[in-house]
C-alpha cells in the first residue's frame, strides 16, 4: 500500500509540456482577502499545472518511443519531428482551403484576393495594400506548376509553406531581402542584418550581436563588399542539404542527454522539460488530445 502511494505521488508530481500555458499559473488567482487562501490557492493551481505538464510529456514520450524500449533515439526523435511539421502544414493548408471559394477542385486568384482582402477596386487600395498583393500574387504565380491561372490544394500548400519545397526558394529568398533590405537597394547591410536581429538597441550591444556581426563578415558576406545578395541571402536562410529536422533532433539530445548514452530516457525529458517546450517534437500536445496517430 506504501509502495503503491509512493508511486502515486511520484507521478503527480511528476506531468509534460503544452498545456501548462493554457492555465492561469501565474495569473488571474482572485483575491480571496485572506493571504493564506490566496497561498494555498495558488499552489494548488501550480501542481495542477505542473501534473497536466508532466502527464503531457509521458504520453508524448511514449508515442514518440516507437519500439517501447523506454528510451527515445535519435531516429525516433527525427521522425516524430518530421510528422509534426508535416501535420501542420496539411493541417493549415485544410484550413485555408475551406475557407475560399473552390470551384473544380481549384483556387482561382480572384477568389483569393478577394476572400484576402476584400471586393475593392485595385485602385481603391492603399499603397502598402497594393504591395501586399503584389507580393502574393508573384508567390501564387511560382505556386501554379502547370501555369493555369488557379491553384490546386498542392499548389496551394505551396504558396502556403513555400519554405517546405525548392521551386519556391527564390521567393522566400526575395520575400526576405524585402522585408530587410530598408533602403531598398536589393542587398541586405550589415547594419540592415543587425537591425532585423536587434531592433531596439537599446543599451550596450550584447554579446551574441557582437557575434552575429563576425558571423556576417566571416560567413554571410561571403564576397566580401559589405552587403548579402540575392545567392549570399539564400545560402544564409536555405543552405542546401540543410536537415532542419536532424538539426533540431541534434540539439535536442545534445541539451538534454544527461549521461551522454546517445538517447533520451522519461526522466532526461522530464529534467529538461523547458528546452522542449518551444521545440517542434513537444509543441504539438493538441495532437495527443485529438488521439492522432503517429
Amino acid at each position: 500500500m506504501h509502495a503503491c502511494l509512493s508511486v502515486c505521488l511520484s507521478v503527480c508530481l511528476s506531468v509534460c509540456i503544452f498545456y501548462c500555458s493554457q492555465l492561469p499559473c501565474y495569473s488571474g488567482i482572485r483575491k480571496l482577502g485572506e493571504k493564506s487562501a490566496r497561498y494555498t490557492q495558488q499552489n494548488t493551481v501550480e501542481l495542477q499545472c505542473r501534473y497536466i505538464k508532466i502527464r503531457t510529456a509521458i504520453i508524448i514520450v511514449d508515442k514518440i518511443d516507437k519500439d517501447k524500449d523506454g528510451f527515445v533515439t535519435e531516429e525516433e526523435l527525427k521522425s516524430w519531428i518530421e510528422y509534426v511539421q508535416k501535420r501542420y502544414i496539411v493541417q493549415d493548408t485544410e484550413r485555408m482551403w475551406a475557407d475560399h471559394q473552390i470551384t473544380n477542385n481549384a483556387m482561382t486568384w480572384e477568389s483569393y484576393k478577394n476572400r484576402t482582402y476584400g471586393f475593392a477596386d485595385d485602385d481603391d487600395f492603399s499603397s502598402s495594400y497594393k504591395e501586399m498583393i503584389e507580393r502574393d500574387q508573384r508567390r501564387w504565380k511560382a505556386a501554379d506548376r502547370n501555369g493555369d491561372g488557379q491553384l490546386s490544394k498542392d499548389e496551394f500548400m505551396d504558396f502556403l509553406h513555400p519554405e517546405e519545397v525548392e521551386h519556391m526558394r527564390d521567393i522566400v529568398v526575395d520575400e526576405t531581402i524585402e522585408d530587410i533590405d530598408k533602403d531598398k537597394d536589393g542587398y541586405i547591410s550589415l547594419e540592415e542584418y543587425i537591425g532585423d536581429l536587434w531592433p531596439n538597441k537599446e543599451g550596450e550591444e550584447p554579446e551574441w550581436v557582437q557575434t552575429e556581426r563576425k558571423q556576417f563578415h566571416e560567413y554571410r558576406d561571403k564576397n566580401k563588399d559589405g552587403k548579402m545578395d540575392h545567392a549570399e541571402v539564400r545560402q544564409w536562410i536555405v543552405p542546401p542539404d540543410y536537415d532542419h529536422s536532424y538539426a533540431e533532433t541534434k540539439h535536442l539530445i545534445y541539451e538534454s542527454d544527461a549521461d551522454k548514452d546517445g538517447k533520451l530516457s522519461k526522466q532526461e525529458i522530464l529534467d529538461k522539460s523547458d528546452v522542449f517546450v518551444g521545440s517542434q517534437a513537444t509543441e504539438f500536445g493538441e495532437a495527443l488530445v485529438r488521439h492522432d496517430e503517429f
